[in-house]
């Protein structure tokens, strides 16, 4: 059975309204699309920064540790030195009441600890002044206390063993004596500041 022209119009017009109903739906379904496609991008990008700033900072603690662990070794190398340094030192402290020929030897020792003590230099290793200073316990190491009204209570009175830095870092304290106020001052002192605070 033929279709009449005025029937084929009618179903040509419904698809064609049909057609333009789903290009009007499809643009909306498009942009959804596309925002999903921009945001998954975003997230993937977020992604890769993060990754990228934790490998950086993984690269600059490794460095980190690494020249750490360099510097912790070459001053505990230095440090081994310093007791042959410190008896060095001792024994050429004889030498000037010694005999000419002693003496003589002694010289080319000296110049052998200037080498020694220029190496330590290069290495920013340098001995520090105790003696007459206030006692501090990262500095210092107490080895004998002396009752004393010479000085005042935890002034350093004698060094037995000389203290060095590297840079900031104490690489051995210095050994040494403290004053330590007098027993029966120390009683009177306590009793006339108590006596004080009564009145």
């Amino acid at each position: 059975m033929n279709k009449t022209p005025k029937k084929q119009q009618n179903e040509f017009a419904e698809e064609k309204e049909k057609f333009q109903k789903q290009e009007e739906s499809n643009p909306k379904e498009e942009t959804d699309e596309v925002e999903l496609l921009k945001e998954q991008v975003k997230r993937e990008q977020e992604k890769y920064f993060r990754a990228l700033a934790d490998m950086e900072n993984f690269r600059k603690r490794t460095q980190k540790e690494r020249v750490d662990t360099t510097r912790f070794a070459i001053e505990n190398t230095l440090a081994e030195f310093l007791g042959p340094l410190d008896s060095f030192e001792n024994a050429l402290s004889f030498a000037c009441r010694s005999s000419e020929e002693i003496q003589t030897w002694a010289k080319g020792f000296e110049m052998i600890l200037t080498q020694f003590r220029d190496v330590l230099a290069n290495y920013k290793v340098t001995p520090f002044q105790s003696e007459g200073s206030t006692f501090d316990p990262h500095l210092h190491e107490v080895i004998e206390m002396e009752e004393t009204e010479q000085y005042e209570e935890g002034t350093i009175i004698q060094e037995f063993v000389k203290g060095y830095k590297c840079n900031d870092r104490v690489l051995r304290p210095a050994s040494v004596k403290i004053a330590k106020a007098i027993a029966q001052n120390k009683e009177k002192k306590i009793s006339t500041e108590n006596n004080q605070g009564d009145n």
